[in-house]
């Protein structure tokens, strides 16, 4: 130790070294510093690191970095024990509300005398000026509950992310239903980060992209030889997702045959690989995901009623954009932004026109449809407004052309109401606002009935 930190070390002993360092942490409330042991478990959590990550430090101690520092893109670790140092890396994390922090990382690990990894020191600098703790971005409402990559000021929607934050503690099955683009897979990943499985993988495949002859050997493994092309053993999906968690999307395209042995791998625990006849103990939480009503599936024949009950123990309903009041205009304002920081094309403001195609638009491709509409208007645009004849050809069609049909009275027998419904529909080509003018309902009423109805 050079001479020059003789009388710093007399002071540290006096205060002890926890002491000086928790005091130095607290002069730091707006950055988070923490400590990880050899394992990578959290041993000191600072006031900052409560300020910017949001958990307190009774739910970070103890717990694996991974559970509390949560990468936007990933689950990996950050290769400190490998590496050293780093020195400034940018990283966006989670914060506990859903909400992303961008930060630049900078540790220095510790080694023992034979140069296995006992630690590390870590600091996370928020890079966002704008940042508060559990306070929207300004000139955002109120209402807007930011969670794990959803925003939304819907109360349907909050009530989704309550009922994630709900079930944290359990590891029950989870079907979530909802329409395309409507953001499954960011539910799905959001009941994982708040489970305690978050440290472990999050292994998501889409069931309909598996190709059948070999959806089997996909989702349990196989053995070298069990079938041509099989040159090695190899690993399943559900041992990929061992301690953690898997996500079949799309669980409705399964073939019956494979239901049947799903069902066994949920209520038995175990998979049998292609080309085996010893069994594997599973240790996973599944979660599945479907467009489709499983019940109308097992109506016709195409899903074993036995696992959709399986599957099903926490349904997660998630409405489409067109029932989710104010959220339209509120994502129109986040994706422009995001493309603002990103684009030499800058868009200020929305011309009227284009505002009230948006709004009366139908989103049948939901958030994904807004978000590549944002993306289309962009890359055609040239102005800093964004006009109607910036939008996808659907949208330029004039909001005059709706046809001249004297207002049907709503009844209330639902078997009327339900052909009058499909009536306006068909009268209307298909075109959900103007049908609902027609019956004198809000869009979001005239969705609800019409899947009510099933039409």
């Amino acid at each position: 130790m050079p001479d020059d930190f003789r009388d710093l070390d007399a002071v540290l002993d006096k205060f002890g070294p926890r002491v000086a360092f928790e005091t130095l942490t607290s002069l730091l409330p707006d950055i988070a510093v923490f400590v990880v042991d050899g394992d990578r478990n959290i041993v000191l959590w600072s006031d900052g690191a409560e300020q910017v990550l949001g958990f307190s430090r009774k739910e970070a101690l103890g717990r694996l970095c991974l559970g509390a520092i949560r990468c936007r893109t990933c689950m990996l670790g950050c290769g400190l024990a490998e590496r050293g140092t780093i020195e400034g890396h940018p990283l966006d994390l989670y914060r506990k509300d859903g909400q992303v922090t961008p930060t630049r990382k900078y540790a220095k690990a510790i080694y023992n005398e034979d140069g296995t990894f006992a630690g590390g020191i870590e600091v996370l600098l928020p890079t966002d000026s704008s940042f508060v703790e559990e306070q929207p971005a300004r000139g955002v409402p109120e209402d807007v509950q930011y969670f794990h990559g959803l925003v939304s000021r819907d109360r349907g929607m909050h009530q989704v992310f309550q009922i994630v934050r709900n079930i944290r503690e359990s590891d029950a099955p989870v079907l979530v239903r909802g329409e395309s683009g409507t953001g499954k897979e960011l539910i799905a990943r959001a009941v994982h980060d708040e489970s305690e499985r978050r440290a472990g993988p999050f292994v998501a495949v889409n069931c309909a992209a598996l190709t059948p002859s070999l959806v089997e050997s996909e989702l349990f493994g196989h053995k070298k030889g069990a079938f041509t092309g099989a040159i090695a053993d190899r690993a399943g999906l559900f041992a990929q997702a061992a301690g953690g968690t898997l996500f079949l999307d799309e669980v409705a395209e399964l073939p019956l045959e494979i239901q049947a042995k799903l069902l066994r791998v949920l209520e038995a625990g175990v998979v049998t690989p292609v080309g085996s006849n010893n069994e594997v103990v599973t240790d996973m939480r599944i979660i599945t995901a479907t467009h489709r009503s499983l019940r109308d599936e097992v109506e016709s024949g195409a899903f074993r009623a036995d696992l959709m009950y399986r599957l099903r123990v926490v349904p997660i309903f998630l409405p489409a954009l067109c029932e989710r009041t104010g959220d339209v205009e509120l994502l129109l304002n986040i994706f422009l932004k995001e493309h603002n920081k990103h684009s030499a094309h800058h868009i200020d403001r929305i011309a009227p026109d284009a505002m009230r195609a948006l709004l009366e638009h139908d989103w049948p491709g939901n958030v994904r449809e807004l978000r590549n509409t944002i993306e289309y208007a962009f890359a055609v645009g040239q102005s800093s407004e964004l006009h109607r004849t910036d939008l996808p050809p659907e949208f330029r069609q004039s909001a005059a052309a709706a046809p001249e049909i004297a207002r049907i009275q709503t009844p209330t027998a639902p078997a009327d109401e339900a052909a009058q419904i499909a009536g306006a529909l068909t009268k209307c080509d298909g075109n959900v606002g103007q049908a609902a003018a027609l019956l004198g309902m809000s869009r979001p009423t005239f969705w609800r009935k019409r899947k009510k109805y099933s039409l």
